[in-house]
């Protein structure tokens, strides 16, 4: 189990590099549109919907993701701040207001409407999210991923080590403050390495440290989520496309949570 997940790991990242630094933006753009319409995929799966409702999502997802690239200008936050604000305001409301309740509450909404429009909340701003901090830089975006692949991994290997204490014994049995505490851990670490070998520097470390474990946060209730979401449709993970991962939601669901709003932080500055 765990060397299938390194092998899909070293790969994924390998492909990923590929796109964001040597071929032309053209290609991360594909690349996120298909990345996009994967994880509708597998949302429909995971709300139920039917096979009429999801070609018609589907396909809607793919309307709206053909929209933003149509109109996204070469300085997206110079002439379409407006509209990419709501959307990642949308995110924001979504993962700071409506999805602790839903979580604390134990909800188990399988309304095909409300499904339909929280899988757009939830993946719609992510794309747009992975478009607009290439276009700053794809280096901001590399250490945005890593932030989280780093707090995924001291997760993994410190729950599984002295993982004792449930974080969330009902939703997702399998996660501990152990692994909670692990990822922090391993976010300081790396936060602190790059501040010392990167332009990050100029920045005051305390803040940046700060802002690296409200990331965490934030990854934790992107991952909790999506595993209440699993428990709610009855499967263990979202689909079978990654060996040792499971689907592409099981892959990107912290970035869901995390990547809007470092790009509404981002786009607020830019406003400023």
């Amino acid at each position: 189990m765990l060397k299938s997940r390194i092998i899909t790991a070293s790969i994924l990242l390998l492909f990923l590099l590929l796109f964001m630094f040597v071929l032309p933006s053209v290609w991360w753009q594909g690349l996120v549109v298909v990345t996009v319409m994967q994880a509708t995929l597998e949302w429909t799966k995971l709300a139920r919907l039917s096979s009429r409702i999801s070609y018609i999502y589907s396909a809607l997802s793919l309307l709206i993701m053909v929209a933003l690239l149509w109109f996204y200008p070469e300085k997206p936050f110079d002439t379409l701040a407006i509209p990419h604000l709501f959307i990642y305001a949308v995110s924001a409301v979504l993962w700071l207001i409506i999805v602790p309740a839903w979580m604390i509450a134990g909800w188990r909404i399988q309304h095909p409407l409300l499904m339909c429009l929280t899988g757009w909340a939830i993946i719609i701003p992510t794309g747009l999210a992975m478009l607009d901090l290439y276009s700053i830089s794809p280096l901001l975006l590399l250490f945005l991923l890593c932030l989280v692949w780093v707090a995924d991994i001291g997760a993994y290997f410190s729950g599984r080590r002295f993982g004792k204490h449930k974080l969330a014994p009902r939703i997702s049995p399998g996660k501990t403050w152990e692994g909670v505490i692990g990822a922090l851990l391993g976010v300081t670490l790396y936060v602190v390495l790059v501040w010392f070998l990167s332009p990050l520097h100029e920045q005051h470390l305390p803040v940046l440290l700060l802002a690296a474990g409200w990331w965490v946060g934030l990854a934790v209730i992107g991952d909790l989520f999506e595993s209440a979401i699993k428990r709610q449709a009855g499967v263990k993970d979202s689909g079978a496309l990654l060996p040792g991962h499971g689907g592409l939601l099981d892959r990107i669901d912290a970035l869901t949570s995390t990547l809007p709003l470092a790009a509404l932080v981002i786009l607020l500055q830019q406003m400023s």
